[in-house]
Formats: structure tokens, C-alpha cells, sequence
């Protein structure tokens, strides 16, 4: 049989989730001969989150992304507040008598709620795969220390989460996810297909924290990072934090090169407590993501309409 695994891409939580429900799947769920496909999503708008034809496999599954009302869609897990974007999703989520879609807008990452929940409900045995769920949690929750940490990567997990954030071969993608639930972290982070493209990483962060040390203002309680005029794949969203960290929000724009993308979040170690909604602001722009951290995409090449909507958003964030 044929599992299609739809996945938030290029993200540590989105890969960490394919890997564990895959891993789930065989243990508990079909254990005879499987075939597993992965699809990389993306956010990239208004519109229905999945189409028809990406879910292909004899049972489907979603993982780290919006939901969908498509009737192939066996499984869905999710965190994100924005979740149900289309009308009458959450209606439809709400009336699914099958069992197989859960939910949790509470959750620090998506990793750890659906190994909690598949190990409550069918028996999945999270003990193998701890060190995973747990640095999930940390990263996506952003449950850091301090800021120092997630920029200075020293952990091998945080190199992990460097890479795949940068990472656009999706085959790659696909070792990557089997790697994780299958070996340490560390072991993973000293691999060629890691290490080498790490080491340029690491030396391109650099870069983008002096990049943004020169860049970066303060507008009130905003720091504003405009990076349209260059091209990056992604830059770590800790470094304003790191840099200024009297700030209670970041905007960030970017031209990945595929797309423009606003990047908004608020600081995890601000004196002053975030009293804004930060997904529900993404939102209204076709973005999404959490109430502490979201993102917004624009199209290609549009810089004049990113930065537009960066301004709206800074001038919500000052209300």
C-alpha cells in the first residue's frame, strides 16, 4: 500500500512530524510492506491548503499544516492557531467522526503533540524517539534559555534545524526525515549530506548577523529588518533578538527568490509581555502561524506590496 505524507517543509517540526507518523504508521497502524511518499508544503496564500491530486496514497496524511475538508485526507495533525483558513473548515474538522484528525492550538510544537497523542490512542512507543520530540518542543516553542543559544548553534540539533531550513532538494528532505527517527541527532549533524553544506550555513549566518546588525531599526516597539534587496533562502529569526534584545517584536523582509515573505515575531525574552495575536495579523494577509510567531507570503519579485504589508503590520504592532 502507498502512504502519501504531507508535511510543513523545510521546517525541524514539519520533518520531525512526517518522520514520527511515519514511524507510528508502521508500527501500529500497517505493518506489511508500505510505500511512503512526502509532499513539502508551503504556505502560499488564500485558498484551499491541499488539492486532489497531492493525495495519491491508499490513506493520506497531513501533518504541521492547515486543514482540509478533502474527503482523501485520513489523518491531520496540527498546532497552528490559523489552522482553519477556507469556510466551514473548522465546522467540517469539528463534525469528523473518524478519529484520525486531532488538533491542538495549545501545543508547543507539533512533534510532541501527535507522539503524545498516537501514543495515548494506539500505543506508539515515544521511548526510542524522545531526544526528537524533545528538541521539536524546544525549537518550535521557542523554549530557549536565552537568545545566545539558537544563534550561536553549537547543539547539533540546531545545526539540524539550520540546515533544513535552507535545504530545497527534496530528496534530501526525505533522508533527512527517515534519519530522524532512526539515529541521534548528533550522529545525523555529523553526516556529509549535513556537515558540508553546514559548514557554508554557518559561515552565510555570520553574514546575516552582521547583515541585519547594520540593517535592523528600532521603530518604537518594533525592530524592522528590510532584506529586500538581497536574495536569502531564510535568515535565523533569533538574531534581531540577540541583537536588540529590548525589543517586543520583529518584522523582517525577504526575498527568498521564489517569493517575497514578511516575517513577524515577538521576542520570548522581552521584558514587556507581546499583547498582540501575531497569527491573526498574518492572517488577514494570507499568512498564518502562531500567536507569538507568523509569516506572510507576497509574490515574487513584488517588493513594493512586501513592504507595504510590512508597514501595515508595524503600524498594528504599535497600537
Amino acid at each position: 500500500m502507498k502512504l502519501r505524507v504531507l508535511y510543513h517543509g523545510s521546517c525541524f517540526d514539519g520533518c520531525s512530524s512526517a518522520g514520527l507518523f511515519t514511524r507510528f504508521y508502521r508500527e501500529c497502524v500497517a505493518r506489511g510492506d508500505i510505500d511512503v511518499g512526502y509532499t513539502h508544503m508551503e504556505h502560499k496564500g488564500p485558498g484551499p491548503a491541499i488539492t486532489p491530486a497531492q493525495l495519491d496514497g491508499d490513506d493520506n496524511v497531513c501533518v504541521d499544516f492547515r486543514y482540509s475538508q478533502e474527503a482523501k485526507l485520513g489523518w491531520w495533525f496540527d498546532h497552528h492557531v490559523s489552522a482553519f483558513q477556507e469556510p466551514d473548515d473548522e465546522k467540517h474538522f469539528r463534525a469528523d467522526t473518524s478519529g484520525h484528525k486531532f488538533y491542538d492550538p495549545q501545543a508547543k510544537s507539533c512533534a510532541k503533540f501527535l507522539a503524545t497523542t498516537v501514543a495515548d490512542k494506539f500505543g506508539f512507543d515515544t521511548k526510542p524517539v524522545a531526544e526528537l520530540i524533545e528538541w521539536a518542543q524546544i525549537i518550535d516553542g521557542a523554549l530557549f534559555p536565552h537568545a545566545r543559544m539558537p544563534v550561536e548553534l553549537k547543539e547539533p540539533a540546531l545545526q539540524l534545524m539550520t540546515w533544513v531550513e535552507n535545504n530545497r532538494d527534496n530528496k534530501l528532505s526525505e533522508r533527512f526525515i527517515a534519519d530522524l527517527v532512526s539515529r541521534p541527532l548528533g550522529e545525523i549533524a555529523g553526516s556529509d549530506y549535513i556537515k558540508v553544506p553546514f559548514a557554508k550555513l554557518l559561515e552565510q549566518h555570520q553574514r546575516n548577523l552582521e547583515l541585519v546588525g547594520k540593517t535592523a531599526r528600532a521603530d518604537g516597539a518594533v525592530v524592522v529588518t528590510d532584506l529586500a534587496d538581497q536574495q536569502l533562502a531564510g535568515i535565523n529569526k533569533f538574531i534581531v533578538y540577540y541583537l536588540h534584545p529590548e525589543t517586543r517584536y520583529s518584522v523582517t523582509v525577504l526575498n527568498t527568490g521564489a517569493r517575497m515573505k514578511i516575517s513577524v515575531g515577538s521576542n520570548p525574552w522581552s521584558p514587556v509581555p507581546r499583547t498582540h495575536d501575531i497569527a491573526a495579523i498574518c492572517e488577514k494577509y494570507g499568512g498564518g502561524g502562531h500567536p507569538v510567531v507568523g509569516a506572510i507570503p507576497a509574490p515574487k519579485g513584488d517588493v513594493a506590496r512586501a513592504r507595504q504589508i510590512a508597514a501595515e503590520v508595524i503600524a498594528t504592532l504599535q497600537t
